[in-house]
């Protein structure tokens, strides 16, 4: 809800209720048809003027149908039931309700001033206009006559008031029930203004909330990224530099035990050089990927872009299958497949791009986990029967989930040496 601004005017969102329309619709068109059928009783029937009464009875009955479009366009309503009201033998009322209308649509005191000065005058010349007609056709006289007295009760109709009482009470009842619509206009565009302004404040109120839930969680991520630098990182860098360390001294043990012709030792001594060097080269990799970590802590709007841009690139194509196996060969990963991706376009793309992360991850997994270890891959888009959402080890029971080809903590000691599924309906993915 939004209220839009104009230099000289400005539209108020009101809500139109049809509950409230169809009275309005209803009581405008039987005040018209009222004051016109009174004024039809001073002409005689087969003159002119009756006719015109006559027709003027049939566009009264329609009239109401104007305020139907007070919403859209509550200016040319007005406007129109104003011209309506002065032409014709109507009453007020409709360009009353036309005004009430008009103000709680639109507010601007240029706006204002000259739809409550229209609507006066229009008002006054409609009750005094029927204030002057004689007492047989005048709505005002039939309000100050005494009662059983007139035409239809066989007698002349007597006055309780003189004219001009009868005309300064008409001018008195315009002027109230202008001010009345004036007031009922701008309550209900006091009220529709409240609204918008609950509104604004409401969703500035979510904002802050939003904002300050966000403040939150990156301080929580901030703090947990220091305490990930100040702990896991420093401990990663110490298991580093002491392997670095101990390849160093095995490397020394092995050139003092080749000196001394002791080859045992020299064998043992270079084995522990390299099995330092795999840990020290692990730590390393873990460390690069822990800083990684701590940067998507610091910075989720960049990691959130990062990780977005990765999920839309990533899709299941001999190209990119080709392009994963290519990274791990030159990663020194020995590793035979078996791809038959014929069918591939036939798969759902999100499924596509799982199936990609699994690929990925299984490779990623062997190659943190087991390296060195041959590697068998088997992708086929032209199954047999459906396979269920989980990958399994073929000699255990225990389950791996499929999520981007993760594994529970429980089976990585034996999860490589073994032959693991992961299956769609179309797609079985083999290690």
């Amino acid at each position: 809800m939004s209220v839009i601004t104009n230099p000289s005017t400005a539209e108020v969102p009101v809500r139109t209720r049809i509950w409230c329309t169809v009275p309005m619709v209803v009581c405008a068109s039987f005040a018209c048809l009222a004051q016109v059928s009174f004024a039809s009783q001073q002409y005689a029937q087969d003159s002119a003027p009756y006719l015109w009464m006559i027709a003027c009875v049939l566009v009264a009955i329609p009239s109401g149908l104007i305020l139907l479009a007070r919403n859209s366009y509550p200016q040319a309503v007005f406007w129109t039931a104003c011209l309506l009201v002065v032409a014709l033998p109507y009453d007020s009322l409709i360009a009353l309700m036309a005004l009430t209308s008009l103000l709680a649509r639109r507010q601007g005191t240029k706006v204002t001033l000259r739809s409550v000065l229209a609507a006066a005058t229009t008002t006054i010349w409609s009750q005094v206009r029927d204030a002057l007609h004689p007492a047989e056709a005048s709505i005002w006289h039939a309000i100050f006559s005494k009662p059983y007295t007139g035409v239809r009760y066989g007698n002349t109709m007597v006055m309780l008031v003189d004219e001009r009482t009868i005309i300064a009470s008409a001018v008195v009842v315009a002027l109230i029930a202008v001010a009345i619509a004036t007031l009922a206009g701008l309550h209900i565009r006091s009220r529709a203004l409240a609204r918008v302004a609950e509104a604004k404040a409401q969703s500035a109120n979510e904002q802050v909330s939003r904002l300050r839930t966000t403040l939150d969680n990156q301080q929580l991520a901030d703090a947990i990224a220091a305490e990930a630098h100040d702990t896991l990182a420093h401990s990663l860098s110490l298991l580093a530099l002491n392997a670095s360390a101990l390849q160093a001294e095995s490397r020394k043990l092995k050139a003092e035990a080749e000196q001394l012709g002791n080859a045992n030792v020299a064998g043992m001594a270079g084995k522990i050089a390299g099995t330092t060097e795999d840990i020290r080269r692990q730590a390393s990799g873990a460390l690069d990927e822990a800083h990684s970590v701590i940067d998507m802590l610091r910075h989720p709007e960049d990691a959130r872009l990062q990780l977005a841009a990765n999920d839309a690139e990533a899709s299941l194509t001999r190209d990119s299958l080709l392009q994963l196996i290519g990274d791990a060969r030159a990663a020194n990963m020995r590793i035979d497949t078996w791809i038959d991706v014929q069918q591939l376009g036939q798969l759902d793309e999100s499924i596509g791009v799982i199936a990609y992360h699994v690929v990925q991850e299984g490779l990623t997994n062997v190659r943190r986990h087991a390296p060195g270890a041959p590697v068998s891959l088997q992708v086929d888009a032209n199954p047999p029967p459906a396979r269920g959402a989980c990958a399994r080890q073929q000699s255990d029971d225990a389950a791996i989930p499929l999520a981007y080809g993760r594994h529970q903590e429980g089976g990585r000691s034996s999860w490589f040496g073994q032959t693991h599924t992961a299956g769609w309906r179309n797609m079985p993915i083999r290690f």
